[in-house]
């Protein structure tokens, strides 16, 4: 169910490597090239989103989404800035944030959504979320109306899910019971592959085949354009990862009726 006018996905997967920021980047690129106002707010202090898009990190003094976890801001509008994409706006990460001393809250980020008014100014908000069990991966997941999990076809990946959505079900039956997982998304896949085929069979027969997604095949487009800072859309528009890219966007809009 989404609140206000905005649907809160959180993308994550507790193993690094999964295509996660990738996801979180050209997913929200997607979404505001069919003219929805999106915000992608970057969680994983990495800051990994900023370079996907082509934007500056952030200088010295610059609000950042971490500021708000170490009392520099009181406002997460303040942290926003323009991504030089139409309807794309982004929250940048803090490379240097360490959370030592910071306001551990998990509910922090849904409060800042909701007093703010951001959930009626976007009509998505996609949160990249850090690889690590810590408090600003709960505070995604508080936020969150709905869980994208990005995975690589290996059997190692399943061990990542299966920690991710223990927590999912921890935390829907305490702070955030609208939380729903919206689908295991493979990554890097060809299916030419037995270990791919087997793998997403064990995704099928573990969580439904309907939270199984189609899937992003295995593309070096997908890296180029990252290196360039751009979403795929405008690096490679008929690259695999352009249209499969294209065709998550289409899918989970329809799935969120957010058009």
């Amino acid at each position: 169910m989404r609140v206000g006018g905005a649907f809160v996905l959180a993308v994550g997967n507790r193993k690094g490597g999964t295509g996660k920021t990738t996801t979180s980047v050209n997913l929200a690129a997607e979404v505001a090239a069919r003219g929805l106002d999106t915000l992608l707010i970057d969680l994983d202090t990495q800051g990994h989103a900023a370079v996907g898009l082509g934007v500056a990190a952030p200088a010295k003094g610059e609000p950042t989404v971490h500021c708000l976890f170490d009392g520099r801001v009181a406002h997460l509008r303040d942290a926003i800035v323009p991504t030089g994409h139409d309807r794309l706006s982004m929250v940048r990460a803090d490379p240097l944030y360490d959370g030592i001393g910071g306001n551990a809250q998990p509910t922090l980020i849904a409060q800042r959504l909701r007093d703010e008014g951001l959930l009626d100014a976007y009509r998505l908000i996609v949160i990249d979320t850090p690889p690590s069990l810590d408090p600003l991966l709960m505070n995604a997941v508080a936020a969150a109306n709905g869980m994208l999990v990005p995975l690589t076809p290996h059997p190692l990946g399943m061990d990542g899910v299966r920690q991710l959505t223990r927590l999912l079900f921890r935390i829907g039956g305490t702070v955030n019971p609208d939380l729903r997982l919206i689908g295991l998304l493979p990554i890097m896949l060809d299916l030419r592959i037995r270990l791919h085929l087997d793998t997403v069979a064990d995704m099928e027969r573990g969580f439904g085949a309907n939270r199984v997604l189609n899937g992003v095949r295995a593309d070096i487009k997908l890296a180029e354009a990252f290196r360039d800072g751009k979403p795929i859309r405008d690096y490679a528009p008929r690259s695999r990862g352009a249209v499969d890219y294209a065709m998550l966007a289409d899918d989970l809009i329809r799935g969120w009726a957010l058009g």
